[in-house]
């Protein structure tokens, strides 16, 4: 573990509570993309409760975390998703990241140990595309966003709420954008690469690249005619993949 203090209540979501009595479920914790937060996953929670407790994670920068300042350092956010999991250490979460959230599970994966990884949305740590979305001015970096379906435009047509957004999506670009990974970046954990097949952002062979990152089983899901959010669509396929998945792990 890291060693970092923060309250876990401020950096953890979590959407539906068990069924009395019921039996122990399997925790996945959920990394947003950038821009995003917590609340992207609600939908996928109610998809996979009860057997499921999805673990939310809430950068900070934004919705309630909005006085914080946003972090644009991808191993500072990781640091800080495993101090915060601490709770459930125990129980061995397995990690779920779409786009940078992958990359932000992965070295999240690098100080912990999931039970497995689901890398939705991103291309291998290794694979590297020149991007400086982060240095675009506001409205070319909204273009770009909203090109990728990932933040609405009515939302950003509201000044106010362009002052909100606009910060922690900057720094999420930034983060991710000059991320390099040691040479070392390798786990043992399993792997579980899932993407659209008309993803602007990650090709099916920058996806598999993930498979160099891993001494544990691997995985690669296509899903057909989905784009860079294809789990929007998708939500009821992708929920039934993780639920089996998840359900051949041991306990």
């Amino acid at each position: 573990m890291t060693g970092l203090m923060v309250d876990s209540e401020v950096w953890i979501r979590r959407f539906h509570a068990p069924a009395p009595g019921g039996a122990e479920r399997i925790p996945l914790v959920c990394f947003p993309h950038a821009g995003g937060s917590a609340s992207y996953f609600h939908g996928l929670s109610r998809l996979l409760s009860p057997t499921v407790e999805v673990l939310a994670v809430q950068y900070p920068g934004r919705q309630d975390r909005r006085a914080e300042a946003p972090v644009d350092d991808v191993r500072e956010l990781a640091a800080g998703v495993v101090a915060a999991l601490e709770p459930w250490a125990d129980r061995r979460p397995a990690y779920f990241g779409h786009s940078m959230g992958a990359i932000v599970a992965f070295e999240a994966a690098r100080l912990s140990e999931p039970a497995v990884l689901f890398a939705s949305g991103r291309r291998a740590p290794s694979t590297h595309r020149s991007e400086a979305f982060h240095l675009l001015d506001d409205d070319a970096l909204i273009a770009e966003t909203e090109r990728l379906s990932g933040v609405s435009a009515a939302l950003l047509d509201d000044p106010e709420m362009r002052e909100l957004v606009l910060p922690p999506l900057r720094a999420d670009y930034r983060a991710i954008e000059t991320y390099r990974p040691g040479p070392d970046a390798v786990v043992p954990t399993p792997v579980e690469v899932l993407l659209g097949d008309r993803d602007p952002r990650v090709t099916e062979q920058e996806a598999r690249a993930w498979q160099a990152h891993t001494t544990g089983e691997f995985a690669c899901t296509v899903f057909s005619g989905g784009g860079h959010f294809y789990l929007a669509d998708r939500a009821d396929e992708l929920a039934a993949l993780i639920t089996r998945r998840l359900a051949r792990l041991p306990r």
